[in-house]
C-alpha cells in the first residue's frame, strides 16, 4: 500500500507519492460516471433518468441555489433541463476518460495525467461534437501542440472515436446508457485484497472492446477498456485496505 506521510491514509500502490497521482486516486478513480440510478428523483423523472443512464448525484451538484429552492418546493422533482444537463456532462466526462485512456496506450498513466490540460485544450474540453468536427487542419495543428503526446495515429483516433461516440449516443440516447449495459447497470465490486489480484482484462472488457471496434473505434483494446472501466467506476478495483474502497463502494 502507498501511505501518504501527511495524512497517513493507505492507498492503492499505483498512486505512488506523486501529488497528481494521489489527487486523481483520491478524487476521481473509481467514481461512477453516469451510472443509471433513480434514487434521488421522483417517479416520472427517475424513470426517465434511469433510461438515460446518468447519475442523480451529478444533478444535485449541477443545480443552482434557485433550482434547488424550486426543486424543494415541488417535492424534489428534477426538471428536464437539469436531467439533460447531467446527461451531457456525464457523457462528456466519459468521453474524456475514454480519450485519455486511448492516448495512454503503450505509455504510463502519469504521462497522460501530466498532460491532461493539454488534451483538454486540444480537444475542446472533450466536447464530443467539436472533436468530431475537427478538420485535417485542426488535426495538423494539434500535432504541433507540445501539451499532448503528438502521436498522429492517436490524435486521428480521438477524432474518429468522437464520430463513433456520437453515433452511439444517437442509438442509445447517451453513451453512458450504452456502456453501463456491459456491466448490467451496476458497479462490479471486485473486493481485491492486493494489487496482484487485480486483472488487466475481463470478459466484460473483452465484450465492450469487441463491440467498440466493430462500431469503428480504435485504440480500444481490452486492456485499455478495462482501465477505462476502472477509472469510470464501472468496476471498483480499489484494494480493500485502501481508504477509498469503502468510500467508492458507498457511492
Amino acid at each position: 500500500m502507498c501511505m501518504d506521510s501527511k495524512d497517513t491514509k493507505v492507498r492503492c500502490d499505483w498512486s505512488t507519492s506523486d501529488p497528481i497521482y494521489i489527487e486523481y486516486h483520491d478524487t476521481e478513480w473509481g467514481v461512477p460516471i453516469g451510472r443509471p440510478t433513480s434514487s434521488a428523483l421522483t417517479s416520472d423523472s427517475s424513470s426517465q433518468s434511469s433510461r438515460s443512464g446518468f447519475s442523480s448525484l451529478n444533478v444535485s451538484k449541477d443545480m443552482s441555489r434557485s433550482d434547488k429552492s424550486k426543486s424543494e418546493s415541488t417535492e424534489d422533482t428534477v426538471s428536464e433541463e437539469q436531467i439533460e444537463l447531467a446527461r451531457r456532462r456525464d457523457d462528456q466526462k466519459m468521453f474524456e476518460f475514454l480519450t485519455l485512456e486511448s492516448a495512454q496506450a503503450g505509455l504510463t498513466w502519469i504521462t497522460i495525467l501530466k498532460r491532461r490540460e493539454g488534451y483538454r485544450r486540444v480537444f475542446h474540453n472533450f466536447d464530443v461534437d467539436k472533436v468530431a468536427a475537427m478538420t485535417e487542419q485542426d488535426i495538423q495543428k494539434a500535432l504541433q501542440d507540445t501539451g499532448i503526446i503528438r502521436n498522429k495515429l492517436k490524435v486521428r483516433a480521438a477524432v474518429n472515436n468522437a464520430k463513433v461516440y456520437k453515433e452511439i449516443q444517437k442509438e442509445f440516447g447517451t453513451f453512458c446508457e450504452y456502456i453501463w449495459g456491459f456491466v448490467g447497470g451496476s458497479t462490479i465490486d471486485n473486493a481485491r485484497n492486493t494489487m496482484d489480484e487485480v486483472q488487466v482484462t475481463t470478459d466484460e472488457s473483452d465484450a465492450l472492446s469487441k463491440d467498440l471496434k466493430k462500431r469503428g473505434m480504435s485504440f480500444v483494446g481490452s486492456t485499455i477498456i478495462y482501465a477505462h472501466m476502472q477509472a469510470s467506476g464501472m468496476v471498483n478495483d480499489h484494494v480493500t485496505t485502501c481508504f477509498r474502497y469503502e468510500e467508492v463502494k458507498g457511492l
